[in-house]
């Protein structure tokens, strides 16, 4: 007696289903993943070639441009593709390049998903594959909407702040750059310098020497080109009983604002002024100016995540004069981290020091921030970084110096940094010797480019023969003066050590 055969299973019935729902996700998958390795492959796959040659030689394309770059910036085109890049016109460009690319991505991942054909696939393969095209779509719009508010957040800094205009011929194979620090605080009139400090900086190398000058200077001469030079003859003075504050060498920049009839189509005429004077009583050629308020420099040192220092000496926050008098300190240790605020007392504070020390103070603040930014910094803390930039007052500082600049930045950081500050005895800024002053710079300036290593630098205290006028302003004098205080001509970690 035969059997009967047994009638197929309800699952037997149902798996070719199941596997074309299966190969259909698996295909909806693979062209999606396709479009995220190289948009426009997925169309070019299934027959769509005019679409899918569009997105491929787009993507490629872009590809052959980054590769282009990255090669550029490992040649002497380094610093002229940051100059470029760095251009507020470039940045533009890329702003809104950025989402028109995103858009094309998505509209591509978004066709392959349905080139995958959705209809065929289960009811868990649709939310699968749905679910990630969505997360994909989404994912791409928010970087490509970070990227594009990074680039025109680039734009208005770069716009705003590198405005051109300065000197870009090197001056004796060195970029000297005049450093401002102001206080426009309410109880000022205006922004007054406080902080004036010339970075020379070899064109080559990048080692620097930073020379300051007190704000209490006086007579200092303003150059034959001067508009204020008939006015002074014989250098800013004021023949009046009291000179304590009186006609002093920061005073120079309220003195131009206050006759900027004198200086036609000069946007900034105080540091403009300030820039000719400083360049005279030094005897170097001021290539760019750079200033910087005391908020947007508090600012800046939190957008940073601070620095650290080894701190010899207490120094007070607050002033004696002020509603709350000291009312803490910045006590010394070894590797001290200074926020904004504590750092802007440290290089501000007053009280029981002189104006001298806190210049010693403010270039050990400066040489900090020289060695402890670092690119992986800038671009983590950009956008904070940006922000305080805003509260630069200015500089004509061209773009398309920028590369020049930082490429010389990152190599004086593993150079000593040489350090003069024009303070008694080494002068009397009542009655300054600028003959003198000058003779100091060129040895300075000489002894730091002789120098072959950092520890040859950091035991010689004062500069030796002269090898090359600095600047047609130097009186060419080969005499050296003697250093009778070690904290005007030594190196300046021996003053403040910046922590490593």
């Amino acid at each position: 007696m035969t059997t009967a055969a047994a009638a197929p299973s309800i699952g037997a019935l149902s798996s070719p289903l199941h596997r074309s729902q299966g190969i259909a996700l698996r295909r909806s998958l693979v062209l999606m993943g396709m479009t995220i390795v190289v948009p426009g492959s997925a169309q070019l796959a299934v027959g769509k070639k005019r679409l899918g040659r569009i997105g491929v030689r787009t993507w490629m394309t872009m590809i052959a441009i980054l590769v282009v770059l990255g090669v550029l910036l490992l040649t002497p085109w380094r610093a002229a593709m940051i100059g470029l890049y760095a251009n507020p016109v470039t940045l533009t460009v890329l702003q809104w390049a950025v989402p028109v690319l995103a858009l094309g991505w998505i509209l591509l991942l978004a066709d392959s998903w349905w080139l995958a054909n959705p209809r065929h696939l289960s009811a868990r393969g649709k939310w699968l594959s749905g679910l990630l095209a969505v997360v994909l779509a989404v994912t791409s719009g928010t970087v490509a909407w970070g990227a594009s508010t990074a680039f025109a957040t680039q734009a208005k800094l770069f716009g705003n702040i590198f405005a051109g205009g300065g000197n870009t011929q090197v001056q004796n194979g060195r970029i000297n750059v005049l450093l401002l620090g102001g206080d426009a605080g309410v109880d000022r009139t205006g922004l007054r310098p406080d902080s004036m400090t010339v970075a020379s900086v070899d064109a080559e190398t990048g080692k620097t020497v930073l020379f300051s000058l007190p704000r209490n200077m006086q007579h200092a001469p303003f150059p034959a080109d001067s508009p204020l030079h008939a006015k002074y003859p014989d250098g800013y003075f004021c023949h009046v009983k009291n000179l304590s504050d009186a006609c002093l060498l920061n005073g120079v920049y309220t003195l131009a604002v206050q006759n900027k009839k004198l200086f036609p189509g000069v946007k900034y005429p105080g540091v403009e002024a300030t820039k000719g004077v400083i360049g005279e009583i030094l005897g170097l050629k001021i290539n760019y100016w750079a200033m910087i308020d005391l908020k947007g420099f508090q600012e800046l040192i939190n957008a940073v995540g601070g620095i650290r220092l080894d701190i010899g000496k207490r120094v007070p926050i607050g002033s004696l004069h002020g509603p709350k008098g000291v009312y803490d300190w910045i006590e010394p240790g070894k590797n001290v981290k200074l926020d904004g605020f504590h750092a802007l007392w440290f290089a501000r504070s007053r009280e029981y020091s002189t104006d001298y020390e806190r210049m010693i103070r403010q270039k050990c603040v400066m040489n900090a921030m020289l060695k402890q930014l670092n690119p992986t910094t800038v671009l983590t803390k950009f956008q904070d970084i940006a922000a305080a930039g805003e509260q630069i007052v200015a500089t004509n500082v061209p773009t398309s110096e920028l590369g020049t600049l930082l490429d010389l930045a990152a190599k004086g950081k593993s150079q000593p940094m040489g350090s003069v500050s024009f303070t008694p005895p080494l002068i009397v800024p009542m009655n300054p010797d600028f003959a003198k002053i000058r003779r100091v710079v060129a040895d300075k300036i000489a002894a730091s480019e002789a120098t072959a290593a950092p520890s040859a630098s950091a035991s010689a205290p004062t500069a030796q023969a002269t090898t090359r006028s600095p600047s047609a302003g130097s009186t060419g004098a080969t005499a050296r003066p003697k250093s009778t205080s070690k904290t005007q001509t030594d190196n300046l970690d021996s003053v403040c050590k910046v922590s490593s």
